[in-house]
């Protein structure tokens, strides 16, 4: 059974960053996708990024595109986030997840429990 885990969450200033991590157990991260989404209080769970099983390609929302990395580290079964420039519009708690294929709809296999961002003007 897979686990996901994230952490790195937080309270940052507008323009500052944070880096979120996923730490996987159960299957190596390597043979699935992975991504991240996001829940805003009052809106639906969007799309945010995801990365192959081999890392060769990403894909990002639009809104996050130039400002958010999806990374991954096979070797420590971890992938992350990193996020710059981050706005209050970013605020959210974000999801790891994992799917056999990258999709940009919510029908991953795999979720984490969630980890809270906030950022403040």
């Amino acid at each position: 059974q897979v686990q996901l885990v994230e952490s790195g969450g937080g309270l940052v200033q507008a323009g500052g960053s944070l880096r979120l991590s996923c730490t996987a157990s159960g299957r190596p991260i390597k043979n699935y996708a992975n991504g991240w989404f996001r829940q805003a209080p009052g809106k639906e769970r969007e799309f945010v990024a995801a990365i192959t099983r081999s890392g060769d390609y990403t894909f990002y929302a639009d809104s996050v595109k130039g400002r958010f990395t999806i990374s991954k580290d096979n070797a420590k079964n971890t992938f992350y986030l990193q996020m710059n420039g981050l706005r209050p519009e970013d605020t959210a708690i974000y999801y790891c997840v994992g799917n056999d294929v990258p999709i940009t709809t919510d029908l991953w296999d795999y979720w984490g429990q969630g980890t809270q961002v906030a950022v403040s003007p």
